[in-house]
């Protein structure tokens, strides 16, 4: 492994999947490193792969537009994950990738969020008493938890909020469930439809994950005209230039 715990740091190049949605995202993120990106292909997935610094000690950045929603998310991590595994080049670190909604006031437009916590929020069954989560149910997990020493060297170098970000199969759409996600999860600073998904085939090989979040619209309700798309895309293309040196200064403490 590239990223060694028992030493507590990072002494050679490592290796990254980033899995985003679309490919709109993938290349926001292609855009932050000088070198041209090329394809490989794999049963089930198609990556772009970049490099992110010099000499012996770059990352190695294999970019997935993973797909919609948190099932094609994990499906597509998931295969990439395998074929890296069974290639003798295994992943040291998974990061989920892209644009999101916003909690105001916490997260504004055109900022930046780092999930000290991936939580997803609409697992579980609605009873007359209210939502009950997967685990209340006696089975799964609903939160993956990112190494805190990564988050917290990845939110100093690019500025970014720290708090949940929650993943949904349905985008919320009205101020109503915006209000009911924030009583359920009051330190939720953003909403995306992969970042489980993504954590949950990280988890299944022990993989380090991480999730990232530029906003690009408040939760709430839809308001096509108030998104900044272009202005989320920007801030993710300048996160992903300062996250090199951020894994290179990283210590798993």
């Amino acid at each position: 492994m590239v990223l060694q715990a028992e030493e507590g740091l990072i002494t050679t190049s490592a290796r990254v999947l980033v899995a985003t949605a679309v490919p709109v995202e993938r290349d926001a993120v292609a855009q932050a490193f000088p070198h041209q990106a090329h394809e490989i292909r794999l049963p089930g997935a198609v990556l772009c792969r970049t490099t992110a610094g010099a000499g012996p000690a770059a990352a190695v950045l294999d970019l997935l537009a993973a797909g919609v929603g948190p099932a094609r998310a994990a499906g597509s991590t998931a295969a990439a994950l395998t074929a890296a595994a069974l290639a003798g080049t295994p992943y040291d670190l998974v990061v989920s990738a892209g644009i999101g909604g916003g909690f105001a006031p916490g997260a504004p437009l055109g900022s930046l969020v780092v999930a000290d916590a991936i939580t997803v929020a609409d697992l579980g069954a609605e009873t007359p008493d209210g939502f009950l989560p997967v685990t209340e149910l006696g089975f799964g997990i609903v939160t993956h938890r990112p190494p805190e020493s990564l988050v917290r060297v990845v939110a100093e170098a690019t500025g970014a909020r720290t708090g949940t970000v929650l993943t949904v199969s349905t985008v919320t759409g009205t101020a109503a469930r915006a209000a009911t996600l924030r009583a359920r999860h009051p330190r939720a600073l953003a909403e995306g439809m992969e970042g489980f998904g993504v954590a949950e085939a990280a988890d299944a090989q022990g993989v380090p994950v991480l999730e990232i979040r530029a906003i690009s619209n408040p939760v709430g309700p839809r308001d096509r005209a108030a998104w900044r798309i272009g202005d989320a895309l920007a801030a993710l293309t300048a996160a992903f230039g300062k996250l090199a040196p951020a894994l290179e200064s990283w210590k798993t403490v």
